[in-house]
């Protein structure tokens, strides 16, 4: 069983906002195409470890990036990912 947590962003704008000020920060990331299990208006999220996605969405916010929404798929094999909405709000 594999976790991934995921954040999306309101616009493509955003996430490759997003991209750019992470590379400059310690965090293990990658933008993915959105997984179909998670609606958004954009197409590209970001995919992170769970452990590190409160301090991720914290910086982005300090750098004014509007996000979208923030996801933990528990991956098991072929079967459908299981999506559970995170609530990080303040």
């Amino acid at each position: 069983m594999v976790y991934s947590c995921y954040i999306t962003f309101p616009t493509t704008y955003f996430a490759i906002r997003a991209e750019s000020i992470l590379k400059n920060e310690d965090f293990v990331f990658k933008m993915v195409p959105v997984p179909r299990s998670i609606s958004s208006s954009c197409g590209t999220a970001l995919r992170c470890q769970c452990e590190e996605i409160t301090r991720i969405k914290d910086t982005l916010i300090q750098n004014d990036l509007e996000l979208e929404g923030f996801y933990r798929l528990k991956e098991e094999g072929l079967r459908t990912p299981t999506v559970e909405e995170l609530d990080l709000n303040e």
